[in-house]
């Protein structure tokens, strides 16, 4: 059985390449004209493209979200949206899952990739974690972005966790953005991506239904950065193993 399963999960990886790759280029040139729109509102329709995309795909992957506490986004105001991170399959649910236009940190090597690199570099703010020049623009980047009203999205682990705990050691990077550019911290738990697309396992998909949990923001002023990344540390945490 447990061959049969392991077997079995390979095939349904393939068919997740594939229909990933397929409804990619059906919504490729609808995303490419937000570039023709500036500013929020092509962001916003930007992300609202990529919403009905991966809404509709991890259902045909059999692996559906259910999102709770969208209700604590505010109209007409940014966050920092912090997210736990376990596999791949993360990024396809947090950027749309959010109500608005948002743009994720993220790194370089994906620009790299026909068509979707294109898509990706306008979803993204993006970094070269190896020059040290190019960290310092994209800080500067994301406090552009989040002053024209469209949330920032960031993995404080940096890297997916493979440890068997809930999360590991943050970053400062999010939390020193919060407290220069004094915007909210909105922290969000993902649950389940780590059982569908397991972290060390080589090309394996196993529908699993996923959950992604919105958290009330946290006040980023008269608070270091350190402060803050402890207090959203804990929040997270709490609430991984409260939920899981």
């Amino acid at each position: 059985m447990k061959i049969a399963k392991e077997i079995l999960a390979r095939v349904w990886a393939l068919w997740g390449l594939v229909s990933f790759v397929t409804t990619f280029l059906i919504i490729f040139i609808p995303s490419m004209c937000c570039y023709l729109i500036p500013g929020k509102k092509g962001q916003d329709i930007f992300i609202a493209i990529s919403r009905i995309w991966m809404t509709f795909w991890l259902h045909i992957i059999g692996c559906p979200v259910t999102v709770t506490g969208k209700e604590y986004f505010a109209l007409n105001k940014a966050y920092i949206v912090t997210y736990n991170h376990n596999a791949l399959l993360d990024v396809p649910l947090s950027a749309p899952c959010i109500p608005a236009g948002n743009k994720t940190i993220a790194k370089s090597s994906f620009t790299k990739i026909p068509l979707f690199g294109w898509f990706y570099r306008k979803g993204s703010v993006i970094v070269d974690r190896k020059s040290d020049a190019s960290r310092l623009k994209s800080f500067d980047d994301m406090k552009n972005v989040l002053q024209q009203g469209i949330h920032m999205c960031i993995y404080p682990e940096g890297t997916r966790n493979r440890t068997k705990d809930p999360l590991k050691k943050f970053y400062s990077g999010a939390f020193k953005l919060a407290v220069e550019t004094k915007t909210q911290i909105m922290p969000a738990v993902i649950f389940n991506t780590r059982k569908a697309m397991p972290i060390h396992k080589t090309f394996y998909l196993w529908p699993y239904r996923l959950r992604l949990h919105f958290l009330e923001p946290v006040d980023a002023t008269n608070i270091s950065a350190d402060e803050l990344k402890d207090k959203v540390f804990k929040i997270m945490w709490d609430h991984y193993e409260a939920n899981q």
